[in-house]
């Protein structure tokens, strides 16, 4: 039969020779079970003996646990299959026929023919039709003091910018310069709205009227000013139909004194609309207005 004594010691070692001491027995008689390990504490204070659980004598052989016994599973057992039982077809049951009478026929009256009827012409609005832009012939190339001292400004300005453009100078009108630029990729000197292309335009124009008479200067590149004429022109005149038609004044985007100056030329003979400009540079605009005085 199987045994054990419990025995305290101040470690385990300790409390195994006990047990052994105790029973008389070897250490490989016995089996051991440690319950507490010693502790030490701190200065003597909260140590604990260990404990061990000695287990002696023989094991009983556990029984064998007798095998469940398979009942056999019961057969199922067949039941037969109910046979269908055979019902009498009805027999169809004859009605009278019925005596179907043929739809009449409404009447259709032959619909009437309308006249169909022409669309008559609007009236005509007044409004002026928009004449083509003016052109300015240029004429031959000019090579006065004015225009060398042009040629010799922007030639060295377009070499610190490393833009290589031919430059053409004329004379359309005394005392008005008109400056071409021509080349490749020349973009980058008009810039966004030709802003670059005005900067330049008037540091030419104080270079050249440094000294002795005073003349305007007007640059272009790659066509930009007379497409910009042109897109202006048609602009003037598209509001100014709008003024007549709406009898109300439309204000323009902000333009720079040429441009602005492009539009009251264009209006300037346009019957019925008048035009000035307000605000202050660089956000003045142009304004188009009904002419109260021609009604």
């Amino acid at each position: 039969m199987r045994a054990y004594v419990d025995v305290t010691g101040k470690n385990e070692d300790e409390a195994i020779s006990k047990a052994l001491s105790q029973l008389g027995m070897e250490r490989d008689d016995v089996s051991v079970e440690v319950l507490e390990r010693a502790k030490s504490g701190f200065l003597g204070i909260g140590s604990c003996p260990a404990k061990v659980r000695v287990y002696y004598g023989e094991e009983e052989e556990p029984q064998p646990k007798p095998e469940p016994v398979q009942k056999p599973e019961p057969k199922p057992v067949q039941r037969p299959e109910p046979k269908p039982v055979q019902r009498p077809e009805p027999k169809p049951v004859q009605r009278p026929e019925e005596k179907t009478e043929k739809p009449i026929e409404s009447e259709r009256r032959p619909e009437k023919k309308q006249p169909r009827r022409e669309p008559q012409p609007k009236p005509e609005e007044e409004v002026q039709k928009e004449p083509p832009a003016p052109v300015q012939a240029l004429g031959d190339e000019v090579d006065d003091e004015k225009a060398q001292a042009i040629k010799k400004f922007l030639s060295g300005l377009l070499e610190q910018m490393d833009s290589v453009a031919e430059v053409k100078v004329y004379l359309p009108e005394k005392g008005r310069y008109k400056v071409i630029l021509e080349g490749q990729g020349l973009g980058a000197l008009i810039g966004r709205r030709g802003e670059t292309l005005d900067a330049i335009q008037q540091l030419t124009s104080y270079a050249v009227n440094r000294t002795g008479v005073r003349v305007r200067v007007q640059l272009d590149a790659e066509n930009y000013r007379a497409k910009r004429e042109q897109s202006l022109y048609h602009l003037a005149h598209k509001v100014a139909a709008k003024v007549v038609r709406y009898r109300r004044s439309f204000t323009l985007e902000p333009m720079n004194a040429y441009e602005r100056h492009v539009i009251h030329t264009a209006l300037q003979d346009f019957e019925g609309v008048v035009t000035h400009s307000t605000g202050v540079d660089p956000n003045r605009r142009v304004v188009v207005s009904l002419d109260r005085e021609k009604k």
